[in-house]
């Protein structure tokens, strides 16, 4: 039985940009390196292996030199270069349990030759009272991670 989600949102991007490019920014590691996470982080580690049963490991580090926030998660579907699902887990306790795991949901549309629709979906399937903050501004953290791709997209296209 699928465990009811804690909390569901759903952002939808235009980008400048056709999908076979919009899905490469989101599975080569060194694109999504310069684009992942709110405004103010950078990513000293990202490893990405998409692929179907493949893994996703991203140090977020606050101002480069600040707090590292590290972030895995697994691939479950990778259909190119139309949709991405993956889990991520962050903030892992001493235990080996993670404070929040959501299940993201990414869809490459054409709208046109140059343009596509990006609709992301994220489900938060757990999350402990330790990471509320977290979950509060995930809405923002998402969005502003979106505003840093949709710049970086239009650098390289």
């Amino acid at each position: 039985m699928q465990q009811q989600p804690l909390k569901e949102v759903t952002f939808t991007r235009i980008i400048n940009a056709p999908r076979q490019l919009g899905f490469k920014v989101w599975t080569d590691e060194k694109h999504l390196a310069e684009w992942w996470g709110p405004k103010g982080f950078t990513n000293p580690v990202c490893e990405v292996d998409a692929r179907t049963g493949g893994s996703i490991l991203i140090h977020m580090a606050w101002w480069g030199d600040g707090p590292v926030f590290p972030m895995k998660g697994v691939f479950y579907e990778v259909d190119e270069p139309s949709k991405l699902v993956f889990s991520a887990l962050a903030f892992e306790g001493e235990d080996g349990s993670f404070g929040i795991e959501n299940m993201n949901t990414v869809t490459f549309e054409d709208l046109a030759i140059t343009e596509q629709s990006l609709p992301i979906h994220v489900a938060v399937i757990r999350a402990g009272k330790a990471v509320e903050g977290a979950l509060a501004g995930m809405e923002q953290g998402w969005n502003e991670s979106l505003d840093k791709l949709t710049v970086f997209i239009t650098t390289i296209n």
